[in-house]
């Protein structure tokens, strides 16, 4: 028995940061933003009341009226994301209050940009297993409540949303997610992309405040060449696990954190741009959110087909990378 996507739904806010905003706030221009990241602008939730539990519920409600069920039918529920409303209670669990699913049982799952792939895996599994039949996966990220906007690194990269998908059992042998590769490097990888304050290490002081521990921080030059390589490696790496090439791949699905690594990855698969999904100029990138963001958006737009190809990839903090194949029902 294999996992398949039965439902998709996104929800970006409606508050826009563009480049030229960010001209007025940092010693940056549109042009050196856009020839460097192909971000154009971001969306950014203004309302100091609503966090990730706010982004996620919405894509959670999106997913039920779509696939036409009630929240009571609805037996997991797993949200990626790095930056949850509080340590705990569990962002899921407060999906979970949101929508009333209270025959389900949720947890947060972070692997940074890569959390949506990573959850997705782990969903999969207790589909196929038979313990579940209904799983909602969701990834979502508030990324300017922990952007500091005085760092143009980092500051003209992130935006806020949220999308996912319902998981159900595939309805023919063949479809749904056929395969899946996840890496993690701590050595490499724990002291390049990071917030260092906040957890039981750094917890929140007038010290840790006053140094803007609290923010993201990026080595952007060695976070940008590790990403290249690995995503790349890792989408051939499921090319050639699958007997899959250029032709029969419909859809690249990648993380949307550059538009170079973006391409990068395209080339070493031998794909046309034609065949790569990229909406990182108009959201940034959203973390946890860049791929069901795509996902959906292909899905709104007519453009998954029953037995299409899609590979999809990412790379984040930690580090922490993966690819995984589908075949669409």
């Amino acid at each position: 028995m294999k996992a398949a996507i039965t439902a998709t739904a996104k929800y970006l806010p409606d508050g826009v940061v563009t480049n030229h905003d960010l001209e007025r706030m940092l010693e940056t221009n549109d042009e050196w933003i856009r020839s460097r990241t192909g971000i154009s602008e971001r969306r950014i939730m203004k309302d100091p009341d609503k966090a990730s539990s706010f982004l996620c519920g919405e894509v959670a409600k999106q997913l039920l009226d779509k696939r036409g069920i009630s929240a009571e039918e609805i037996e997991l529920i797993i949200v990626a994301t790095m930056t949850p409303d509080m340590l705990f209670p569990s962002t899921a669990c407060l999906v979970q209050d949101i929508i009333g699913a209270t025959g389900a049982w949720a947890f947060d799952l972070n692997a940074a940009c890569s959390g949506f792939i990573f959850a997705l895996n782990t969903a999969a599994r207790f589909i196929e297993s038979g313990a579940h039949k209904k799983v909602m996966v969701i990834g979502g990220d508030k990324m300017s409540s922990i952007v500091d906007y005085t760092d143009r690194s980092t500051a003209i990269l992130f935006g806020d949303g949220a999308a996912g998908v319902l998981l159900e059992p595939a309805e023919s042998e063949g479809y749904g997610i056929l395969d899946a590769r996840l890496y993690s490097d701590g050595t490499n990888g724990k002291d390049h992309l990071l917030m260092s304050g906040g957890g039981s290490l750094h917890p929140a002081t007038h010290e840790t405040v006053e140094k803007r521990m609290h923010f993201i921080h990026q080595d952007g030059r060695q976070v940008f060449k590790s990403a290249v390589t690995a995503m790349a490696d890792t989408a051939a790496e499921i090319m050639q696990r699958n007997n899959l090439d250029a032709e029969n791949i419909a859809w690249l699905i990648p993380h949307q954190a550059n538009q170079r690594i973006i391409q990068a990855t395209a080339e070493r698969m031998g794909l046309g741009m034609e065949k790569v999904i990229s909406n990182i100029a108009h959201y940034g990138n959203t973390t946890a959110g860049t791929i069901p963001i795509c996902l959906a958006e292909l899905d709104e737009q007519r453009k998954l087909n029953r037995g299409s190809n899609l590979v999809l990839v990412s790379f984040g903090a930690g580090y922490t990378w993966g690819g995984m194949y589908i075949k669409w029902q």
